[in-house]
């Protein structure tokens, strides 16, 4: 939490320094007062006019610099909110393969929204609220110095009273803050699988069971931030409760002091407000304090802070000279055994099959060349080099993948294809045609730009194929390791797309099926059966 108040210092700097202006202008104001109620009680008219028109003006000021200070604060909220989202996308991305997929997207939602916005509230504003209070205790005590030293006595005990009381809580609302973060995380993964099922739910006339589920979520999550909620409220009732008492105090000594003449008669009704305003600043302090406490939890989930360098900066994989060489090659998902000493040579530009009944490791293998699944025993060479000594997003760089369970963008074709990167509309025409997808856009009336849906809802399961194809062509990978990602596709675009991958001599294609024929097995290089 504090690394981003340091990277940020420019945009905080300028909402800090309205902060002790106005919190200044707060304190003169309040001396104002004390001078003005001290010429009505002398019935001085003229004085009494002037401190008038001094008040008016200092009123005026005061909340002209906090609007303006509301501004530059909800403007450094929002730059402080998009740099946690940034630095969560960062963590995110140094994640390997199966540790991002060890938990549910719907937490990582629940970190990019709901985490988000409970950062706002339980750290960056109860750090400009602590700022505006901590100024207006240190002027509020300077302007009771100027009264008198008992006056500023009795008002620095009461903040060593204020600032030590919350320690007793701090603990407390930092275990909450932590219970409340794994209810709501928890919560949204739920809610996404309950979400999720919906139609099967009332297809099989299980509503009920739908709103029960939901219940339950909302109850889990509800009773954590009720507990919190409980703690900080009966904790802020005790220090309130001190607060007001000190207060009581002061105003005694306040007023003994004005009956012995020690003091001016506004300081009866001055040195009250100014020592209310110390002892609602520290009650606030000691809000804020907790509150800060019980916002760690959420910062934690951040493991990457912007500035260092990731792993996706580094320099990719050169493309492949001769070959990739699989040797003695064992791997387990948990006590399972999956592939047991296999070895295996993909040279440049070969073309490869994978066969085999399900579960006999065709998909892991080409997660193992990925650099998905980092647990294996054996080796794994591209050009002699060890496999291990690159990063995922290294491999990457000359790998695509193209899986049966294809995911699109809610986007356009186009979009899904492109990525968002330039490509000249010859290179585009040509993954069409090669993809097989040409002929289905010219029966879409917007073509290219045909949304897709959420998650390719609107396209067939074969066109979702085909994009997903068109999308690993104009890439231009020289690897490509296809896992059943032409199941989908009726025979004679099957024919077209796996012509167009088996014709192309620059392209190393690893591809997995469960059924070829022998036809179409005698065109591959080498067929390895799993």
């Amino acid at each position: 939490m504090r690394c981003y108040f340091v990277k940020n210092w420019k945009r905080i700097a300028l909402p800090l320094f309205l902060t002790i202006l106005y919190s200044g202008i707060f304190t003169l104001w309040q001396l104002g007062l004390m001078r003005l109620f001290d010429a009505a009680a002398r019935l001085d008219l003229d004085a009494f006019l002037t401190w008038t028109v001094i008040e008016l003006a200092g009123i005026t000021l005061y909340y002209g610099v906090l609007i303006l200070e509301n501004i530059a604060e909800a403007r450094t909220v929002r730059a402080l909110n998009n740099q946690v989202r940034h630095d969560l996308y960062l963590s995110l991305m140094e994640k390997s393969h199966s540790a991002y997929h060890s938990q549910d997207t719907g937490e990582y939602i629940s970190w990019l929204t709901s985490n988000v916005k409970q950062i706002e509230r339980l750290a960056w504003s109860p750090f400009f609220s602590f700022a505006s209070c901590i100024t207006v205790v240190l002027f509020n005590i300077a302007a009771l110095a100027s009264l008198h030293w008992v006056i500023l006595l009795a008002g620095l005990a009461s903040t060593a009273v204020m600032l030590i009381l919350p320690k007793l809580f701090q603990k407390r609302m930092e275990r909450l803050g932590e219970v409340c973060a794994a209810a709501e995380e928890q919560g949204a993964a739920k809610l996404k699988d309950i979400l999720s099922g919906f139609d099967v739910l009332r297809s099989f006339g299980r509503a009920d069971r739908f709103l029960r589920q939901g219940d339950a979520v909302s109850r889990q999550i509800e009773d954590a931030n009720c507990r919190r909620t409980c703690m900080q409220t009966s904790s802020a009732f005790l220090v309130g409760l001190t607060g007001n008492i000190l207060m009581l105090l002061q105003m005694v000594i306040a007023v003994f002091l004005a009956l012995q003449g020690k003091v001016i008669l506004g300081a009866i009704v001055g040195a009250g407000n100014l020592t209310g305003g110390i002892t609602n600043g520290l009650q606030n302090l000691a809000s804020c304090r907790m509150s800060l406490a019980s916002a760690k939890p959420y910062f934690d989930k951040i493991t990457v802070h912007a500035g260092e360098q990731s792993a996706r900066e580094a320099e990719g994989l050169s493309p492949v000279r001769e070959a990739i060489a699989v040797e003695n090659i064992s791997f387990c998902y948990g006590e399972k055994p999956v592939l047991s000493a296999l070895s295996a040579t993909f040279e440049k530009g070969g073309k490869y099959a994978l066969t085999g009944p399900s579960g006999c490791g065709k998909s892991t293998l080409l997660k193992l060349l990925l650099g998905w699944l980092p647990g294996y025993e054996g080796t794994i060479f591209f050009d002699g080099q060890d496999a291990k000594s690159y990063t995922p997003e290294q491999l990457q760089t000359q790998m695509s993948y193209i899986e049966q369970d294809v995911f699109l963008f809610n986007t356009t074709i186009r979009e899904n294809i492109t990525l968002g990167e330039d490509f000249t509309e010859e290179q585009i025409q040509k993954a069409l045609q090669d993809s097989a997808l040409a002929g289905d856009l010219a029966h879409m009336p917007l073509g290219l730009d045909t949304p897709v849906g959420e998650e390719g809802s609107a396209l067939s399961g074969g066109q979702k194929q085909r994009v997903a194809i068109a999308r690993a062509l104009i890439h231009d990978r020289s690897i490509l390791l296809v896992d059943e990602g032409t199941s989908a596709l009726d025979q004679k675009n099957a024919d077209i797309v796996e012509k167009s991958l088996l014709s192309n001599p620059d392209l190393t294609l690893i591809l997995v099926s469960h059924h070829l024929t022998e036809e179409r097995q005698k065109q591959f290089d080498r067929v390895y059966r799993l």
